[in-house]
């Protein structure tokens, strides 16, 4: 029999938590995936109550993640969950998703994908052994207009691409709010966060979203990087100049203490022919500048937008949409792909079109070059 909705465990995103509530409510907006179990903290207490109040069967909720995928990998096969969503802090990434991949079930990932590079090539060879999927939540490749600005470089509108400059400003970092923080405390903290704090948060998304819409990848780097808060324990700030296959250059600006920002990602990408611009909050409108002539203005919902920009669009022009739809495009793809794996059938282009294993390897990579090029007195550091 035919089947038509994907069951999805979660680990990690208990009570409180605010990533595995914007997870929960961005796997469930288009009724295509049931979240039928969980492990939704490490605290076991805490695990239970998490689940009771989201409703969940009491013999599906679960005191931790070894014991969620065992259990679920010996239910019947019209029972047991198809994928796990994890939602922990970056050191209890690779733990759960291997174990997960291990016992057969497909994983979607927060980003950074794990702890350390050495995690990341082990996940990658083992999705590979097993042909399982495994998602990296880069959500803001997911926006339509994101995907607009994708094709029209594939299209060949800018030309030749020149220079990429992308801009990633927060200031919800500016003090030393790490005590009275939970979400600031973790990715500041090297035991928790990894090697990086901004560059490993905030920096990645900008690399994945220069390399998504551009199409290519950053072959070489130079970093400048700060930690300006005093007490911080990891960097706080950074600028890093950019080298793209086929000479292209580029300028990586992040920042988490830009006082009065609040999530401010920007991208501007120039060809031989013509420039465009996508601003994050403003998700709906892309700006394709010409050289000598009038821009053009695109907008979210038009029926004149590229098929895949159209797929990843839920409302007429007009109505907005934002962070929470992009990563429901994310979960869309990710278990509509799914989805025709299970009934045998071949995934559309549209379906295939969300962050994997490959992508999130591949941010590993970036953090850990940009970290040592910041270290080091070299101009250039090779990516």
């Amino acid at each position: 029999m035919e089947i038509r909705k994907i069951r999805m465990g979660m680990v990690g995103g208990g009570k409180n938590a605010f990533i595995g509530a914007v997870h929960r409510m961005a796997a469930s907006i288009d009724g295509q995936i049931e979240l039928c179990c969980g492990a939704l903290s490490s605290d076991p207490v805490k695990a239970k109550e998490s689940g009771a109040l989201l409703s969940l069967p009491a013999d599906r909720i679960y005191a931790n993640f070894q014991e969620m995928i065992l259990r679920e990998s010996k239910l019947p096969p019209d029972e047991r969950m198809h994928f796990v969503s994890i939602v922990t802090p970056n050191v209890a990434h690779f733990e759960p998703a291997m174990l997960a991949l291990e016992h057969g079930f497909h994983v979607l990932l927060e980003k950074p994908m794990t702890f350390t590079l050495k995690e990341a090539a082990l996940l990658q060879q083992k999705v590979n052994e097993t042909g399982l999927l495994l998602c990296v939540t880069y959500t803001y490749s997911a926006y339509p207009m994101v995907k607009q600005a994708r094709q029209l470089v594939r299209d060949g509108k800018l030309g030749n691409i020149r220079k990429i400059m992308v801009e990633y400003p927060q200031g919800w970092l500016s003090t030393l709010i790490e005590t009275e923080s939970p979400l600031a405390a973790w990715r500041t903290d090297p035991e928790k966060g990894g090697l990086s704090s901004c560059m490993g948060d905030i920096g990645t998304h900008a690399a994945h979203l220069a390399e998504y819409i551009s199409g290519l990848k950053i072959t070489k780097v130079c970093a400048d990087l700060r930690t300006v808060v005093d007490g911080r324990r990891l960097e706080d700030d950074g600028n890093v100049l950019l080298g793209f296959e086929n000479d292209a250059t580029g300028v990586l600006s992040a920042s988490q203490v830009a006082a009065g920002e609040e999530n401010a990602l920007k991208i501007r990408i120039y060809g031989e022919k013509a420039g465009l611009e996508w601003n994050q909050q403003d998700p709906n409108t892309l700006l394709l500048k010409w050289l000598n002539e009038p821009a053009q203005i695109f907008r979210a919902g038009q029926q004149y937008l590229a098929p895949l920009a159209q797929h990843n669009s839920r409302l007429p022009a007009g109505h907005p949409e934002g962070y929470i739809e992009a990563f429901a495009n994310i979960y869309r793809n990710f278990s509509a792909t799914i989805l025709a794996k299970i009934n045998g059938n071949s995934p559309s282009e549209a379906m295939l079109d969300f962050p994997t294993v490959e992508d999130g390897a591949r941010g590993m990579k970036f953090i850990e070059t940009v970290i040592a090029s910041g270290q080091s007195s070299q101009k250039w550091t090779t990516f």
